[in-house]
């Protein structure tokens, strides 16, 4: 994967916004998987563990764990982007990553949703910093996560 021309400055407001959100994480995470899920009801299903749940989505303890795992990966990324260059996930995390959107059938424009619940999430979390230069920095992180996701989206072998 090709180096990404992330800046400094993109760097700085990812850090900024990411060292205030950390302690929220576990919300965080959570309110970012219920915008997806609001946006699109249907791609509950592609999570075996809530296709048959009763528990409401904010009280199932296996989509917090999940949502709050998924948050923390996305932003830790982000957050290494210009140091090293490019995502940095272990690789078995991507390989796993590519097999499991691909077994689940997540096409573009979930990840389309994805990007945009992102957003949402993160202006609420730091309204005072959201302005157009940290959305353009967190969508360039984001976009190379999605990359290098779809680069590794293949059956499990």
């Amino acid at each position: 994967m090709a180096t990404v021309n992330f800046t400094e400055e993109q760097e700085a407001l990812i850090l900024k916004s990411w060292a205030v959100m950390k302690k929220d994480a576990a919300d965080l995470g959570l309110k970012f998987f219920l915008k997806i899920f609001e946006i699109s009801p249907s791609s509950t299903q592609q999570f075996s563990f809530l296709r048959n749940s009763t528990v409401p989505l904010n009280k199932n303890s296996k989509l917090k764990s999940h949502s709050m795992a998924v948050f923390v990966m996305t932003c830790e990324a982000a957050a290494q982007l210009r140091k090293t260059g490019k995502i940095t996930v272990r690789e078995t995390t991507l390989q796993k990553l590519g097999s499991v959107h691909y077994n689940a059938g997540v096409f573009d424009a979930q990840f389309e949703v994805t990007r945009f619940a992102l957003f949402e999430t993160i202006k609420e979390a730091v309204p005072d910093m959201w302005n157009e230069e940290m959305k353009n920095a967190w969508g360039i992180a984001y976009d190379q996560l999605v990359l290098a996701i779809k680069a590794e989206k293949k059956p499990s072998s």
